[in-house]
């Protein structure tokens, strides 16, 4: 198989801030955790780590949409991956991609808000990931004095 044509050559044109890119590297690290917990934890995180009942009717239901979830926050956390490992230059747009994520899940969070005895972490760290992710992406998107 030619691999070439699914990962074209590296490209590691980065001039943003290092605190941008390591910041990339711990959404990545964090986002590849948190989605196998939701893949091979036997509740898939719902009860254990969110405070869902699943020991109700529909509670495997519950279950199972946390492992398929999970599934697409690994392709997520692949793609930041890809980037931090081969593809810099992409590191503003994966960025874009947390602070645009975080975004969303605040908003869907208010539109659809999950009834629970605490809130869970995942929704306490999108608000402290917004504004981060937000900086992030401001000095990503900067020059810095050593890149040119």
């Amino acid at each position: 198989m030619n691999w070439s044509r699914l990962l074209p050559p590296p490209c590691d044109d980065y001039r943003g801030s290092r605190l941008a890119f390591y910041f990339l590297v711990l959404v990545a690290v964090v986002s590849t955790v948190r989605s196998l917990v939701h893949i091979l934890a036997p509740d898939g995180g719902a009860g254990s780590i969110a405070g869902l009942a699943v020991d109700v009717a529909g509670g495997a239901n519950i279950v199972a949409m946390f492992g398929q979830w999970g599934a697409s926050q690994l392709i997520l956390a692949l793609l930041y991956w890809l980037a931090i490992l081969r593809y810099r230059s992409l590191v503003p747009l994966m960025l874009a991609v947390v602070l645009l994520e975080q975004a969303l899940r605040i908003g869907v969070g208010q539109i659809k808000p999950v009834e629970v005895a605490a809130p869970p972490p995942g929704e306490i760290g999108s608000y402290i990931l917004l504004p981060l992710s937000l900086l992030a992406l401001f000095l990503a998107l900067r020059k810095t004095p050593e890149a040119g």
